[in-house]
């Protein structure tokens, strides 16, 4: 009996030596992708700077997290880990601030920005989507965060992305989206536009029309998009149209055909939608036909 116990002593504490040297290397990990980032920093500043932000990688980032992950280990923990240090290293970079709309109740703007920026990132509250818009275009570098759905208090907030020089729509939130995420509130991201970086599976329009029409989400549907948002201003009814970026070619002129449309400007864009639930689901399925 005793020297079971003194096996199981002996298992315990080899264990444990096992954690502690897993947990150095990450630590050590840590570290040098610092000392990447600093040559990254020196490099860019020779090339004459650039946007910190990469929206496009960090959807493909955490897709691959998500397909590769397995075990114990819960995936919000990994998400949330994977978001704090691509925030805080960009944030490294350039520092910046997330400025958000908490007209819908701040709880869970709160929870989305922590869990994807992390506690090093200020966060900056604001009080409509209009003021997070221009709390980003005098800003040098910031992001900020609207809600998807908005509020009627809001109205039409994305004509403020409107003229090519204002911010611009760059991702979606949460890039993984599966049932009881704990940050699951659907969200934009703005910031000044970064063409170079952006991600573009999903292209989103400000339309103009004269009234609504029953017809237009039908509309719409054919073109395989959908109307995110719709609501008045002084010029009619504004739109918030999302696309997908393969039927794009020709999308002024295809969303001019929608009845009393006239102005029509690109807004933003962001990554497809990654639902983790529908890839484990195929996953299982694939695994039990195998």
């Amino acid at each position: 009996m005793n020297e079971v116990k003194k096996s199981e002593r002996v298992d315990l504490s080899a264990l444990r030596q096992e954690i502690d040297r897993i947990d150095l290397e990450l630590h050590r990990g840590l570290m040098q992708r610092g000392e990447i980032i600093d040559r990254l920093i020196a490099v860019k500043a020779r090339q004459g700077g650039g946007s910190a932000f990469r929206p496009g990688r960090e959807a493909e980032m955490m897709r691959r997290l998500v397909e590769r992950h397995h075990g114990l280990l819960p995936l919000d923990t990994v998400e949330g880990i994977w978001r704090i240090i691509i925030s805080t290293f960009t944030f490294v970079q350039a520092n910046y601030s997330v400025h958000v709309d908490v007209s819908g109740g701040d709880p869970p703007m709160r929870d989305s920005a922590r869990f994807h920026f992390g506690f090093t990132v200020p966060y900056v509250p604001h009080n409509s989507a209009a003021g997070v818009i221009e709390a980003v275009r005098r800003s040098p570098g910031d992001l900020g965060m609207v809600r998807i759905g908005g509020s009627a208090a809001d109205g039409a907030w994305w004509s403020g992305l409107a003229d090519p020089q204002a911010p611009k729509v760059i991702a979606r939130l949460p890039f993984v989206e599966r049932p009881d995420h704990p940050a699951g509130l659907p969200v934009f991201v703005v910031s000044k536009p970064v063409e170079d970086a952006a991600a573009r599976d999903v292209l989103l329009y400000a339309v103009q029309v004269e009234r609504w029409r029953d017809a237009l989400p039908a509309l719409i549907a054919e073109e395989h998009g959908e109307i995110i948002g719709n609501a008045p201003d002084r010029m009619g009814l504004s739109l918030l149209v999302a696309l997908p970026s393969t039927d794009a070619r020709d999308v002024d002129e295809r969303l001019r055909t929608l009845p009393g449309a006239s102005r029509i400007a690109e807004v933003g864009s962001h990554a497809a939608r990654f639902d983790a639930a529908s890839r484990a689901s195929s996953a299982d399925a694939l695994s039990r036909s195998a």
